[in-house]
This record gives structure tokens, sequence and C-alpha cells, in this order.
């Protein structure tokens, strides 16, 4: 370009550059020497000869030179030529800014697909915001960057990834401490930048704890609005200690901001699919219980040959408070006892397992049934002391050689003996619930048995009194008139249709259900 205004000027053109010690050839053959620098415009002496040099405005520090036939001749070159070249370097500038625009718009565009693809590819968060957080402190030039997610259980940030220091020295935030950038971001949500070389920026009293190497700081909220939903913040990205000048530009802050919002859905996803796993867990441990649980009853086999006997129990949630029992006693006798603790779920559970560990021990070590359930009290006081807890049972001794049976009741209804004709007989009680009563208060009593017609059938209040939809309850008359009807089949038989007759009712349990019949 230089040799077509030299031409044009009939004389030699060359363009210099002031570097901070002297002229050197930025354009055009270089001659091997450099010119004075004069104090303006003028004629200077070169060992080629006198040469005009003429300072280019814009852009500073560049001078052109034009060598021709006179001083006048020169001049009036370089004046002609000299705004040529401004805007030809003004020109190459501006490319070079729009290159490097370019290139940096190249940069970010790769950034966030590279994060949309991290982010649909990972699904555990600490591991894909721990790249994140590399990749966009590498593009924005900062030292040290971090992610904070809310968490619920503390109402803290908890950050889940850094990049210039540990996570192990990073205690949650608390949402309303107001010494905390991050947490005043996540309040306000909304972005929060200090330009140190800003005068019109005064700095914060909290700033001496914020522990930044660096001035400025890029702390942008992360939120997440679902479709149908008011947006919420669930975390922050924070940016600090920058490469280079101590500022974030504006370009920075549009770039984080369009980040956190893919963060946060990504946030969000994390979340659900942690919670999603954590039932999952929790429905898998419920499932256990529940099938331990009802491991911990005895099968009727283990009467077989003493007794006909048919059970079922039902928990209200996984796991419940009512429980069974039987044992052989010798002699042909058999024990039968049914309980139901109190409330229901795992508190009540644990208080049926302790009762039936203890129940089996006691049963077989004592004779009488008032004797059984008073051990059983003495074993549990404790427990049930403590938990506030108490529970009613029966316990009954069947003996087809006398043709009695011995029971105690402590608080426990819903017993009866039913005879193969004739009204059902309900087995009173014959002291408060366990848990109620005090040592020494559980009494005995005894009632004839009609051995191989007479039939044991014991349940616990949820069979009764669950309701069907127009709030009526199955009620006592309903399970009785079903047994009745049924009274000389088998055991199985009667259980089933008692169920049965339940479901057809429409009742809905609220309670754990429980339903025994026994016939010796």
């Amino acid at each position: 370009m230089l040799e077509g205004l030299g031409a044009l000027a009939g004389g030699r053109v060359r363009l210099w550059r002031f570097d901070g010690r002297g002229l050197r050839v930025a354009a055009g053959p270089d001659p091997g020497w450099s010119p004075t620098i004069p104090r303006g415009a003028g004629l200077v002496p070169t060992p080629a000869g006198s040469a005009w040099l003429e300072p280019v405005r814009e852009p500073e520090g560049f001078w052109v030179e034009v060598a021709l036939g006179s001083e006048a001749e020169s001049r009036a070159a370089a004046e002609r030529v000299t705004p040529v070249v401004a805007a030809l370097l003004d020109a190459e500038r501006q490319r070079g800014f729009i290159a490097e625009e370019l290139a940096s718009r190249y940069e970010e565009i790769d950034l966030l697909y590279a994060i949309s693809e991290i982010l649909g590819q990972t699904v555990r968060l600490e591991e894909a915001t721990q790249t994140i957080v590399r990749e966009v402190s590498s593009v924005v030039g900062a030292r040290r960057a971090s992610i904070m997610v809310f968490d619920e259980a503390t109402g803290a940030l908890r950050t889940v990834a850094a990049r210039g220091f540990g996570l192990d020295h990073l205690p949650p935030v608390a949402v309303d401490d107001d010494c905390s950038v991050a947490a005043r971001v996540y309040r306000e949500r909304r972005t929060l930048v200090h330009d140190p070389t800003d005068p019109d920026e005064t700095p914060s009293e909290c700033d001496g704890r914020r522990g930044y190497r660096g001035d400025a700081y890029l702390s942008v909220p992360i939120c997440y609005g679902a479709p149908g939903a008011p947006t919420r913040c669930v975390g922050v990205i924070n940016l600090t200690d920058r490469i280079g000048g101590d500022r974030f530009t504006h370009g920075d802050r549009k770039l984080v901001t369009a980040i956190a919002s893919q963060i946060g859905a990504a946030v969000e996803n994390a979340r659900l699919v942690e919670r999603d796993l954590r039932q999952q867990r929790v429905r898998q441990e419920l499932e256990l219980a529940h099938d331990l649980q009802l491991k911990l009853l005895p099968s009727p086999a283990v009467l077989q040959g003493d007794a006909e006997v048919a059970a079922r129990c039902y928990p209200a949630d996984s796991v419940g408070g009512d429980f069974y029992t039987f044992t052989r006693l010798g002699r042909g006798r058999v024990g039968v006892m049914l309980g139901d603790v109190a409330s229901h779920g795992f508190s009540a559970a644990l208080v049926m397992a302790l009762v039936m560990s203890a129940a089996g021990i006691h049963a077989a070590a004592s004779v009488t049934p008032d004797e059984t359930l008073s051990a059983l009290l003495d074993s549990l006081s404790t427990e049930l002391a403590e938990t506030e807890m108490y529970f009613s049972v029966f316990y009954g001794v069947l003996d087809p050689l006398t043709g009695h049976l011995a029971y105690a009741s402590a608080g426990h209804p819903y017993a009866f003996r039913v005879p193969r004709f004739g009204e059902p007989e309900r087995l009173e009680s014959t002291a408060p619930p366990l848990g109620l009563a005090t040592a020494g208060s559980i009494q005995r009593r005894q009632v004839p048995w009609s051995v191989g017609h007479d039939l044991l059938v014991l349940w616990t209040d949820g069979l009764v009194d669950a309701q069907n939809d127009a709030g009526e309850a199955f009620g006592e008359q309903r399970l009785l008139a079903e047994v009745c009807a049924r009274r000389g089949e088998p055991v199985e038989a009667v259980v089933e249709g008692v169920l049965a007759a339940a479901d057809a009712f429409g009742a809905r349990p609220v309670d754990d259900r429980t339903l025994l019949v026994l016939r010796i």
C-alpha cells in the first residue's frame, strides 16, 4: 500500500512507529537507520537526504516519512498521504478488534456448547459443576471460582465446586449473612460485580472479610423456573482474582449469566434425581422392614397337630404395632397371644419387636397367663416409660385335657369365645394396658372350652374401626356375624370370609389390622 502511495506522491514514503526508545520501521523497506524524532511535523536529516516527518494523530505513535525533491513538495505530499495512512491504520486496528471479538465469541459459544454437553451427560452435580468451574474461570480469566447451591436441610449455601482453593476450607454460608456477597446475591437474586477501577464505587466495611487476593469480583445468581412456576434461586456462581486487568467486563457478566441459567436447570435436575434415589432407598428399606416384621410372626404350622389356627396381619404403614404369637406348652396345651401397640409406624414396630422377643421367653417360663403378662410388663417397663407408649394384649392358655381356657387380658377388648351354637362370649379385660398397668394388677380368669367346637377369635381395632365412604365403621357386630355364619368351617375359611366381608363393605383402614382364629 505504501509503494502505491509513494508512486502517487512521486517519492519515498515510509511508516515509522515509536517503541518507547526510538522510531522503528512499521511499513516499507528498512533502511538500516532511524531518523531523530522532531517536536512536531518538520524536515529531518537522514543518511538518504532530508525527509519530511508528519505525525499520525490517530492512532498515536506513528510517523509518516515523505521524501521528494524539495521541502515544500515533501510537506505537501505528507499532508495528503498522512490522513490516508491514518485511515488504513484505523481500519487495521478495527479489523484486529473484530477478529479478537470473533475469537472471544467463538470461545464463549464453544464454552456454552461444552457446558450443555457436560450437563447432558452427567448426573452427579459435584462432578458437573467442578468441570464447569474450571471451564468458565479459564474463559473469563479468573484464578479463583466457585459454585454454591442452596441446601434446604441447613438453610445455607454449600460450595459444591471450586477452583483456586480447596473445598475443605469452605464452611456453609448462611443466606442471611450480611457480609457475604454470595448470600446477598442469593437473597436479592441479582448479579453483583465490583470494579476497583471505578472511582464511583466505595468499598464495603465487609470487604476485608472476603479473603480475595484480587479486588474485583463477579457473583451471579443461579436461578431456575419450572414451566408454570415462579423462578427461584438455587445457588450462586462466584469469580475473582482476574488474570490481567482486575476487572470483569460486561461481556464476562453476560456470559456467566447465560451459564448460570444452564446450571440452574442442572442443579434442579440433580436435586430431583437425588430426591428420587433417596425415596427409592426409603421404599426399599420400608419393604425390607415390612418383610422382616412379618417374619417375626409365627407360622400356623407351629401348632400343627395340637390346634387349627389362621391369622392375618396388615400394617397400616410399611411396619406396624400389631402382633401375635402362639406356643406349644406341652401335654396338648397351647398358648396364644395377640396385642396392639398404641399408634403405628416405626415407633410401634420397635416396641412390637421387643414384645415379640420377650413374649416367647416368658410364655415358656411362666405357669399362668397373668404371670406371663406380669413378667412381660416387668421386662419392658423401662422401654415403655422412656417411649411413653403402651399396648393392649390378650394371652390365653387352652388346655384340651381339662376343657378350659385360662387367660389374662391387659386392656384388649377384642377377644371372644365363639361356641358351635349360641352367642359369642366376650373375654373381658383383667387389667389396664401394659404401660398403664401397675405391678400386681394383672388378674387371671378361666372359662369352659368345648374342644373341637369352640373358636377363639382375636383381632385389633384397625379391623372394626375402618370406615367406608359413608363414614360408617365395619364394626364388631358385622365381624362376629360373619364368624358365626362360618363357625363350622375351617378356621382359614373363617379368616378369609371376615376379610372379604370387610373389603366388600368398603372399609378403608387407617390403622394396623390383625385377625386370629383358633380351634383346638
